[in-house]
């Protein structure tokens, strides 16, 4: 019993250690906050559920069977890392242009930050690939392909696997649920810049998954 609590927490931390720095909620709560603009307290806390949900199904489904419908589709993980950091990129780039007049309280941004729109939004951009982008679901795959080999039935691996999600999927609930209180603390002004440097940051992580996938291809062409 003591080794097999010991793997459960071993396998528990291993998920969250590995996808938590690039899932990075905290880090992506002030984008959050400057997508959801405008739309209500309550509204804003719905929709942070859904995207945790969102977000474990996709964590939950990379790990397990990531690889079997990459090879079901004929998919290399470069090309998902390719095509998904085009994804971020042009996110992040809509990001940094965005003229701080699209989020004034006009009649024509009542029209557009309409809350049905914003709950059809929640799975794309707001889950895919702003929270759970190709980064993560990559690192989630790989971690799911390196399991030892005959452990794949053995619980505490699974339940490892499963406990570490939920971890990933409450931290982004609580992270976006507190993104209007982060907003309030920081001010307009500073809001402005961290909204700005986040955008940037999030531009180069794109370049940064775009460059593995096409790395990883150069080299199974010049090999």
């Amino acid at each position: 019993m003591p080794g097999t609590l010991t793997d459960l927490v071993k396998n528990t931390f291993l998920v969250f250690g590995a996808l938590f720095p690039i899932v990075n909620p905290i880090g992506n709560t002030p984008i959050f906050l400057e997508l959801t603009r405008g739309i209500s307290s309550r509204a804003r806390t719905v929709l942070a559920r859904k995207i945790a949900l969102n977000g474990l199904a996709l964590i939950v489904t990379s790990t397990f069977i990531g690889t079997h419908i990459l090879a079901f589709f004929g998919i290399s993980l470069p090309v998902v890392q390719v095509g998904g950091g085009l994804v971020v990129i042009a996110t992040g780039w809509s990001l940094l242009l965005r003229s701080d007049d699209d989020g004034s309280d006009g009649k024509g941004a009542r029209r557009e930050f309409n809350e049905d729109n914003y709950s059809r939004q929640a799975f794309y951009p707001l889950t895919l690939p702003l929270t759970v982008g190709p980064g993560t679901i990559s690192v989630a795959i790989t971690v799911g392909a390196n399991r030892p080999e005959g452990s794949e039935w053995r619980w505490p691996l699974i339940a490892g696997m499963l406990l570490g999600s939920v971890l990933i999927s409450a931290s982004i609930y609580l992270s976006y649920r507190s993104a209007e209180r982060l907003g309030r603390t920081l001010g307009d002004s500073a809001m402005n810049v961290v909204i700005r440097l986040s955008s940037f940051i999030l531009v180069c992580i794109g370049v940064q998954i775009l460059w593995n996938g096409l790395s990883a291809l150069l080299r199974s062409v010049i090999h």
